[in-house]
Order: C-alpha cells, then sequence, then structure tokens
C-alpha cells in the first residue's frame, strides 16, 4: 500500500490541495519585475502555487522508480509537492529529501504539513535563497525537482551539476512559462548532457535525465 493512499498523508494531501484551489480568489498584486527572490516570495506568501494531484503522482511514481538517496528539491512553498516526494522516500524505504525555501511563513507551515503527514523525519526543509542553501549539498544527488521562481533553475541546476549522479533525473515544472525556456535550451542541448523529455502534465514538466 502506497503511503499515499494511507492517513495521516493522503488527509494532509486532501486538505491542501483544496485549500490551493483558492489560489486564484487571492487577487495579489504581482511583485514588480525588477523585484528580488526574496521580494517576489514576500509578495507571494499567502499563495500555494501547487503542483497538481497529476503531477504529484508523477513525481511519487520517478522517485519510486529511480530510487534515489538523495532528492533535492528547489521551491517548497506549503509543501504539497514536498509530501509526494517524501512519501516516495518513505516507501522506497531509504533516502531523504532536502528542500528550499525563501519565505519564512512558508518554511514554518510546510514544516507543520511534513509533521502532521507523519513525514518529517525524511525531509530537511532549508530556509533561504536555494543559490546559498544548496551550495553544499552533499552529493550523490539522484533527483532534483525545479519548482521555485523560473528564472532560476538554471542557476539552481548549473550549482547542483557537480552533485548529480550519472543517471540523475531532473524534473523543471510549470515549463509553459516564457521565464522557464533558458532552461529548456540549456537541458535539450545535447552538448549539456541531457537527454530531456518534455511530459504533457498540467503547464508542463520536462524530464531530463543526467547523463554525466
Amino acid at each position: 500500500m502506497t503511503a499515499l493512499l494511507t492517513e495521516p498523508l493522503r488527509g494532509v494531501l486532501e486538505r491542501l490541495h483544496d485549500a490551493a484551489r483558492h489560489d486564484d480568489d487571492l487577487h495579489l498584486a504581482p511583485p514588480p519585475p525588477d523585484a528580488s527572490a526574496q521580494q517576489r516570495a514576500d509578495a507571494l506568501a499567502s499563495a500555494y502555487l501547487p503542483v497538481s494531484a497529476e503531477g504529484g503522482r508523477l513525481l511519487y511514481s520517478l522517485v519510486r522508480s529511480a530510487r534515489p538517496r538523495t532528492v533535492v528539491e528547489f521551491g517548497t512553498s506549503y509543501g504539497i509537492s514536498t509530501l509526494y516526494l517524501a512519501a516516495a522516500v518513505r516507501d522506497n524505504g531509504a533516502g531523504k529529501v532536502v528542500t528550499t525555501e525563501l519565505s519564512a511563513a512558508k518554511v514554518a507551515a510546510a514544516r507543520a504539513n511534513l509533521a502532521d503527514a507523519g513525514v518529517a523525519d525524511v525531509v530537511e526543509v532549508l530556509p533561504g535563497d536555494a543559490r546559498q542553501t544548496l551550495a553544499a549539498i552533499d552529493g550523490p544527488v539522484g533527483l532534483v525537482l525545479l519548482d521555485g521562481w523560473k528564472d532560476l533553475y538554471l542557476p539552481v541546476l548549473r550549482l547542483l551539476e557537480p552533485q548529480l549522479a550519472p543517471g540523475a533525473l531532473v524534473i523543471g515544472d510549470d515549463t509553459s512559462f516564457a521565464t522557464v525556456r533558458p532552461y529548456l535550451d540549456y537541458v535539450r542541448d545535447p552538448a549539456s548532457g541531457y537527454l530531456s523529455v518534455d511530459f504533457p502534465v498540467e503547464d508542463g514538466m520536462e524530464i531530463s535525465c543526467y547523463a554525466g
């Protein structure tokens, strides 16, 4: 039986997905184009910005199949995607998830949600800028989920590349966004060392295998 279908994790996911459906009702003013990553995070601190349930099940399946010892996530938010990753790590019987988030409010909420779901022991939530918090990550990293600010996908990936295991999976979410284009150009270029596939789930996911 997968942890996704058992309590308390199932109930926490249902609660969070239900709450996330109200993101469109928030009518938050978008941060200015020149806003820093921290300013953007603070402006959207009340928005869940979640992965879909279908996307979450895909993430769970990829982690179960690849069985990475270390999963790294860029962009925790309220922890919805983190829960799918953690459930897979728990069901694999080994491994850990390291995730990073700029918003202090979201760090606290994600930690509480992970504890409520009973998977906090397999997740480390790093508060702060991923370009700093992930600089000292221990490898090998077997799977990376990029789901933070889209313009930072490529810098974060380049930061993690020295720690990627051969055959590591890198998943970029929301690939239909124009700001993801530099990242897509990079992972789709064979010279970068990836075999990359566009997967049609919600706003798009790019699944890339690192040849190493």
